[in-house]
């Protein structure tokens, strides 16, 4: 079960140190089990009023787009580990558990200099999180893309007789072309199956002619035997497996990364 925690922001009258050790000592005395942690911000060049009121704003708009893409990215992950039906490793960012990032928080000077005005550290922020969403919505894209076409591939494997590749079930023996003699395969339903040998030879003066096969419910498919197509397609396939498995590890590895970012 994840962890739950509140962020407090309170007015600092004398010094944050005597705020930081007044909290604690109300605290202990009605709840002494809860830990605290002080959540270390950095002075900021908040501005003016109008500014911060304006930011203020902005705030809530870049708070929920990042916390969509950040949801996106976790579900994602659990999709993924669901279907592989792998133990869900536990989420980090920065490389420590969520738990331990948040209560040990160290604002990163770096990628966010303080001297920046605030509303340029915002910015700077929402506009890494939307490339990231980008990223995702592209690599989930080809994934989804490689997917459907081994999905569609396999129902051609898999499904009725009357619409799936038969190139795996006829072999070459079963093919006779000649000048006048041409080879059709005929898909009969089980309880026709006495029916279909009773009569497909005396339905017209032609063997199986289509019209008349179907008014009884036989469906009749032309067939060309080609051992290069045959073999094309099953290479076709194995290119499709490889392909879903390699872009599944490279997104799924992307989004734990992208999901400590």
């Amino acid at each position: 079960m994840a962890s739950r925690h509140w962020v407090v922001s309170l007015p600092v009258e004398n010094s944050a140190s005597s705020l930081w050790n007044r909290l604690q000592e109300q605290i202990s005395k009605h709840s002494f089990d809860t830990p605290l942690y002080r959540f270390n911000t950095p002075n900021l060049r908040v501005g003016t009023l109008d500014s911060l009121l304006a930011l203020s704003d902005d705030l809530v708009k870049s708070n929920n787009f990042i916390e969509g893409v950040s949801h996106k990215i976790r579900r994602q992950i659990e999709e993924f580990e669901r279907v592989s039906g792998v133990e869900s490793n536990a989420l980090t960012v920065d490389g420590v558990p969520v738990d331990s990032y948040l209560t040990r928080f160290v604002w990163d000077e770096a990628k966010y200099p303080t001297m920046s005005p605030l509303k340029e550290i915002v910015d700077s922020i929402h506009s890494q999180v939307a490339k990231i969403e980008d990223d995702l919505k592209v690599r989930v894209a080809e994934y989804n893309n490689v997917r459907s076409q081994l999905n569609a591939n396999n129902r051609k494997q898999s499904g009725s007789l009357a619409v799936r590749d038969l190139s795996d079930l006829v072999k070459a023996e079963d093919i006779i072309i000649s000048e006048h003699l041409i080879t059709l395969l005929a898909i009969v339903p089980k309880y026709s199956q006495n029916d279909w040998l009773a009569n497909y030879e005396t339905l017209t003066n032609y063997v199986v002619p289509r019209t008349n096969a179907r008014e009884k419910g036989f469906q009749i498919r032309e067939f060309e035997y080609s051992p290069e197509a045959q073999e094309n397609r099953k290479q076709e396939l194995e290119r499709l497996v490889q392909d879903q498995e390699s872009l599944r590890s490279s997104l799924l590895q992307w989004c734990y990364t992208s999901y400590g970012e």
